[in-house]
């Protein structure tokens, strides 16, 4: 089975390291196959033909209509 691939985003990308670290021990520990990559906001134009997922932090909720409508150009 395939590893789903996650992309999570915060505003630099500091925080989201963490919060990446801890996604993937509880999915190890579940037995969930899952890559997961922590960038900032603006990577996202480099990673999101590569990601089945995409998880964005609450506080940047304000790029959330931009994010959907870029999104669905690459099928997601």
């Amino acid at each position: 089975m395939k590893n789903l691939r996650v992309l999570l985003v915060c505003g630099s990308g500091a925080s989201s390291g963490f919060m990446a670290a801890n996604i993937r021990k509880a999915a190890k520990e579940k037995g969930i196959g899952m890559d997961v990559q922590a960038r900032s906001d603006s990577e996202i134009d480099n990673y999101i033909e590569d990601v089945d997922l995409i998880m964005v932090g609450p506080h940047l909720e304000y790029v959330m209509d931009d994010l959907e409508e870029y999104t669905h150009e690459y099928g997601h």
